[in-house]
């Protein structure tokens, strides 16, 4: 198997943090990588670390691997925007679990809500799949939805916030 080049590794980069993957490790005969990328929702954001080990020479049989820490090379982002005053008092729908968010039932299938629809105590407001099991995520409040925080098939923490619900 060829080693792994720098371009394959900045795409597999770019592909994690499109995917919403907060973790990879890698094994490939002599090669290790392991990526681990900070939330979305930690202060300050951190450009992904990544350690990638190479394989010893030939010609020092024995010797281990020298273990190589890089960081990927990532465009510069604009920082992200604060919410708007109206979110800043809005109630926070935290994910209970950790998994998958799902905004609807099937895939192609209509979402539970979109930004502005209004929702009761118990209304389901999304899917967060843990361990191939679906597990509904109800509104804890009476409102309106002003933010849907996570994209739908994204990777969700515990505590994580999905949606601002202004309450009535």
């Amino acid at each position: 198997m060829a080693d792994m080049n720098m371009l394959e590794l900045r795409e597999l980069v770019q592909f994690l943090k499109e995917s919403g993957i907060a973790e990879f490790e890698l094994d490939r005969e002599d090669q290790h990588v392991r990526l681990k990328f900070e939330s979305a929702f930690s202060q300050p954001a951190a450009a992904p670390a990544v350690t990638y080990a190479m394989p010893a020479p030939a010609h020092l049989p024995g010797t281990p691997a020298p273990a190589v820490a890089a960081h990927a090379a990532a465009p510069a982002a604009a920082p992200t925007t604060p919410p708007a005053v109206e979110e800043d008092t809005a109630h926070v729908v935290k994910s209970p679990i950790v998994g998958t968010f799902y905004e609807s039932s099937a895939p192609g299938a209509q979402p539970f809500i979109k930004v502005g629809d209004t929702v009761e105590v118990g209304q389901v407001l999304c899917i967060v799949e843990a361990m191939k099991l679906m597990n509904e995520i109800e509104s804890d409040v009476a409102g309106e939805v002003v933010r849907i925080i996570a994209k739908n098939g994204s990777a969700v923490e515990y505590g994580q916030p999905l949606f601002a619900v202004k309450a009535r």
